[in-house]
């Protein structure tokens, strides 16, 4: 019968603290008799990989890839039936696929409604909810401002915030000519063909 041979590694450091592999061997031999041999050690590479130091510049410096949308200065126009409130949204990004890299348009609830609905229609992401139209706000003969209160206008506008930064951050949604549309053409053309931004 054969000799049989096993390998096993053993791991000892020397005086520098350099880890060092050495590689055992037990043989049989074919009249029975087990011999350990010991391979010559060797030095395994446990530095790590040399990286640059981060300067304030590249610590504090905009990111590689941004993408920032900020609903602000809300806007109650009109009166009586008529009344509603826009809200700025302004775009800063870096992001190759938009256009401008600094926007700037009004838009109202409705217009959020609208870029909701079309990328339901059109695209295969799940589109996160909107804040909620109040519509109890809404009711004739209230004691307060219904949906015209700044209170009520600062939560909405939080929430609008919030729904279109999570949209405008989805790769598949930077792909809806809807959306490039909405963040920054000045007006919606309810009209355009859905499909990639031009």
């Amino acid at each position: 019968m054969g000799g049989c041979e096993h390998h096993q590694l053993g791991e000892t450091s020397d005086e520098k603290g350099q880890v060092l592999l050495s590689r055992f061997s037990l043989s049989q031999s074919p009249s029975g008799s087990s011999e350990l041999k010991m391979s010559e050690p060797t030095v395994a590479d446990t530095r790590r990989l040399n990286s640059k130091p981060q300067d304030l510049t590249d610590a504090y410096g905009p990111p590689s890839n941004f993408l920032e949308i900020d609903v602000f200065n809300p806007q109650t126009i009109g009166v009586g039936r008529t009344r509603y409130t826009t809200y700025e949204l302004r775009m800063r990004t870096n992001l190759p696929i938009f256009k401008m890299k600094d926007s700037c348009v009004r838009r109202r609830y409705s217009d959020f409604e609208w870029l909701k609905n079309e990328l339901e229609r059109d695209s295969k992401i799940v589109v996160p909810p909107l804040p909620g139209k109040a519509l109890k706000r809404q009711l004739p003969f209230r004691g307060d401002e219904g949906i015209f209160e700044e209170s009520f206008i600062e939560e909405r506008r939080v929430g609008l915030e919030q729904f279109i930064n999570k949209i405008a951050g989805h790769p598949l949604a930077q792909n809806e000519r809807c959306l490039h549309m909405f963040l920054q053409e000045e007006t919606i053309d309810r009209n355009y063909v859905p499909g990639k931004p031009q």
